[in-house]
């Protein structure tokens, strides 16, 4: 059986772009998308996505799991890093005194980014250390719902 790399790629692409909008996470595309998203009065989880393994295994079970808490960010995005290039660009621009971690989280409030969760810490440990993570960062920064 010999398959096409591409058409497997564009499947798994499409797989977790479907996973993160369906945990109810807005998909930003365009640098103008984030721009507008992340000016935002309020909090703002961004979730910046990818097809590695510790993004699928962790952190978008992670992401979707964190939600069921008392306090949550007013609003929930993501990225894809290496699929819509400038959004994900632009959304880095936002989290100063960070490299480039994907996947990875950031909390931002009034658009002044206040957390981070990078690759590291979510590389190696299970999901719910993760949610963990991002609870702790909504009970800090969040508003009850």
């Amino acid at each position: 059986m010999n398959m096409d790399f591409n058409l497997f790629m564009n499947d798994v692409v499409r797989q977790a772009r479907q996973e993160i909008v369906a945990a109810g996470y807005k998909e930003l595309t365009t640098p103008e998308e984030v721009d507008a998203a992340l000016q935002q009065k309020g909090t703002t989880l961004v979730m910046v996505n990818s097809v590695c393994g510790c993004a699928g295994g962790i952190a978008r079970p992670a992401a979707m799991h964190s939600l069921h808490y008392d306090k949550r960010p007013d609003q929930l995005v993501t990225v894809f890093a290496g699929q819509d290039k400038e959004a994900t660009e632009k959304a880095r621009s936002y989290f100063t005194g960070y490299p480039p971690s994907s996947p990875s989280f950031a909390l931002l409030k009034d658009g002044e980014l206040v957390t981070m969760i990078e690759r590291h810490d979510i590389e190696g440990h299970g999901p719910m250390d993760v949610v963990q993570k991002l609870q702790d960062a909504f009970e800090q920064y969040c508003e009850e719902v």
